[in-house]
């Protein structure tokens, strides 16, 4: 793969993955879907996109991934949902991927990894950033908003860490998302009473699901082969940066002064751990 086309590819890939964040904020703002409901079609259209194309390359997703990693999808999907019912949209993709980051780290110290003096002042400063963050004042994050993206992030994580090392992670993600169909059902019926469905909250969560998230993840993986461990996690920081400037393109948020430190203190402490790898 060429140069040009590792970056073009990883552009993309960005921005998909940014865009969840902006269209499950821009559904629940405007009271066009309850939570639960798109939780159930982001889920529901990533698994069909993603068989439909397993498919027509003849590999059955069905056989791929495994009932675990398929519940962590749902938590994090679910989670992910529930909390940008009340979470801007900077804030709630800089918590999402605060917490991710603060899975992988964390286990693999518990798994025996080491972090030099650079990367243990890193890890403190990302600290101090996510501190800063939820810290009680006027712009302040609801808390029950941020502990559900926090939970979110854990769950995302989870899922990183028992994807590692698939053969095929592109089978493995389509068949985890078709397990998350029963799951989904099961939210689906115990949020009926709350259900709030109009036609443009079904296109951001038939767009989240399939386009952000299934088309996303194939051409994340794509862009893979042409990009180092390193370079591949260092990238991801502008994930909610792309995100924040979403909010404020899309939906007229505001980014305040509390965002722009913490977001400079967790990106850049992130920054510290992954480049000293």
């Amino acid at each position: 793969m060429t140069k040009i086309g590792a970056i073009s590819l990883t552009a993309v890939a960005m921005l998909a993955f940014a865009a969840n964040s902006v269209l499950c904020r821009l559904a629940l703002q405007q009271d066009a879907i309850d939570a639960a409901s798109f939780t159930v079609i982001r889920l529901l259209s990533g698994a069909l996109a993603l068989a439909l194309l397993l498919g027509a390359r003849g590999v059955p997703p069905a056989r791929a991934g495994n009932w675990p990693s398929a519940f962590a999808l749902f938590a994090y999907a679910a989670a992910f949902s529930f909390a940008y019912v009340s979470l801007p949209t900077g804030v709630g993709a800089l918590l999402l991927f605060a917490a991710v980051q603060a899975t992988m780290i964390l286990t693999g110290l518990v798994r025996g990894e080491r972090l030099t003096r650079l990367q243990l002042a890193g890890l403190l400063l990302a600290f101090g950033g996510f501190i800063h963050l939820l810290s009680p004042g006027l712009s302040a994050p609801p808390l029950g908003g941020a502990l559900l993206m926090i939970g979110a992030g854990v769950a995302w994580g989870v899922y990183s860490l028992r994807g590692r090392g698939t053969g095929n992670p592109l089978a493995a993600t389509a068949g985890n998302f078709l397990r998350t169909v029963p799951m989904a059902i099961g939210l689906a019926m115990l949020g009926v009473a709350g259900v709030n469905i109009q036609s443009s909250g079904v296109l951001y969560a038939v767009l989240s699901g399939a386009l952000a998230s299934g088309g996303g993840y194939v051409v994340w993986y794509a862009a893979l082969r042409g990009l180092s461990a390193t370079g591949a996690a260092t990238v991801q920081l502008s994930v909610p940066v792309i995100a924040a400037l979403g909010g404020v393109l899309l939906l007229g948020e505001l980014v305040t002064l509390r965002l722009v430190l913490a977001s400079v203190a967790i990106l850049g402490g992130v920054a510290i751990v992954l480049r000293g790898r």
